[in-house]
C-alpha cells in the first residue's frame, strides 16, 4: 500500500446502506443519509447468505483523497476511445432503424 502519498491519513467512519440491485457480478447500495450510491463487485462483499434487494450493508470507510494534480493519460485515452466506439455503434444502430 502507498500510504505515504496520503496527506490526511485515515479517518475511518462507519457507513450503512440498502441494497438496491444485485446482478451476476455486482451489488449496488444506496448510502444512508443521502450520501449517494455505491456499486462494487460481489467479491468485495462479505455475505452469509445470497444478497437480496432491501438488505442492509455496513462497512468502515475513509474519504477518498486526491493523490495529486497529474492526469493519467492512458486512462483518459481509453475512456475517449470507448466513448467514440459507443457513439459509432449508436449511430450505426440508429441508421439501421431508419
Amino acid at each position: 500500500m502507498n500510504d505515504e502519498r496520503l496527506k490526511y491519513g485515515d479517518r475511518i467512519i462507519y457507513m450503512e446502506g440498502i441494497c438496491v440491485d444485485v446482478d451476476d457480478c455486482s451489488i449496488s447500495v444506496d448510502l444512508k443519509g443521502r450520501l449517494g450510491f455505491f456499486k462494487a463487485p460481489k467479491r468485495m462483499f462479505i455475505c452469509d447468505t445470497e444478497p437480496k434487494i432491501g438488505q442492509e450493508f455496513g462497512w468502515h470507510m475513509s474519504f477518498p483523497e486526491q493523490l495529486g494534480p497529474e492526469i493519467h493519460e492512458k486512462y483518459v485515452s481509453n475512456l475517449e476511445k470507448e466513448r467514440r466506439k459507443q457513439a459509432e455503434m449508436n449511430a450505426r444502430l440508429k441508421k439501421e432503424e431508419e
